[in-house]
């Protein structure tokens, strides 16, 4: 079974096919910018771009870099502040002219990673973590996904976390893996200090170089594991909630 998903990053919107029997992208994907700024209706159209490449017809799953209830768009940190509160399930749907899924983007990252990734047949507690422009989260308990929690805007040292420990933070301030890993390793400690998880999973495309990074982190008790579907979990998820899996 096939159905399309799309992922919408603070510097880009890629999309493609998606088998959800194998959890993984039946063509390969295509990308193009994300507008800046990144309004509403120029995203819409970026969509509609990815869409179109496929000339694909039928359901569409989609992430949004914030938060997502009953298809409204509540939040906006990475993205132009007029998403907040906008129908974007309404928009989209009417921008490509198919019926559409709209769902918080490391919600569906770490829904891919339970199913088909790194937290696969994992019990107890689990936090995915997506580092990119900003930090996204995803957390479980036994499996069940509590949606929105957005994590990456904890405050650390007077700072929004992702302020400090993105990728974005990393590349705008020039840092090195290890002075950047210190900083992840202190935002870890952080979340786990008030979570207690059993396993941290690490997306964002940042996880295809993971091991210049996590074996640099060090006084976290919870195991930490890069994400098995890198940073196409977002894509694999966005389908599946499509197909209401």
């Amino acid at each position: 079974m096939e159905i399309f998903g799309v992922d919408i990053g603070g510097s880009g919107i890629k999309g493609a096919p998606v088998d959800l029997d194998r959890g993984e992208l039946a063509q390969e994907r295509h990308k193009v910018l994300t507008p800046h700024p990144a309004t509403p209706d120029s995203v819409a159209d970026g969509v509609a771009e990815v869409v179109g490449h496929f000339d694909w017809q039928g359901p569409v799953g989609i992430t949004f870099p914030g938060v997502v209830t009953g298809g409204i768009t509540r939040t906006a940190a990475n993205v132009d502040k007029g998403w907040i509160d906008t129908d974007a399930r309404a928009l989209l749907s009417d921008r490509i002219g198919q019926p559409v899924t709209i769902l918080n983007d490391a919600d569906a990252a770490g829904v891919a990673e339970m199913t088909f990734g790194a937290g696969r047949d994992r019990k107890g507690t689990v936090i995915l973590l997506t580092l990119g422009t900003g930090i996204g989260s995803a957390l479980f308990t036994d499996g069940h996904l509590v949606p929105n929690t957005e994590l990456g805007h904890l405050e650390l040292h007077g700072h929004d976390a992702e302020k400090r420990a993105s990728t974005k933070a990393k590349e705008d301030e020039d840092l090195s893996w290890s002075h950047w890993a210190h900083r992840v390793q202190k935002y870890l400690v952080h979340v786990e200090m008030l979570f207690s998880p059993e396993l941290f999973i690490i997306g964002g495309g940042v996880s295809r170089k993971a091991e210049k990074f996590l074996p640099l982190i060090e006084h976290v008790r919870a195991e930490i594991v890069p994400a098995e579907l890198q940073n196409n979990a977002g894509i694999v998820g966005a389908a599946m909630a499509a197909a209401g899996k």
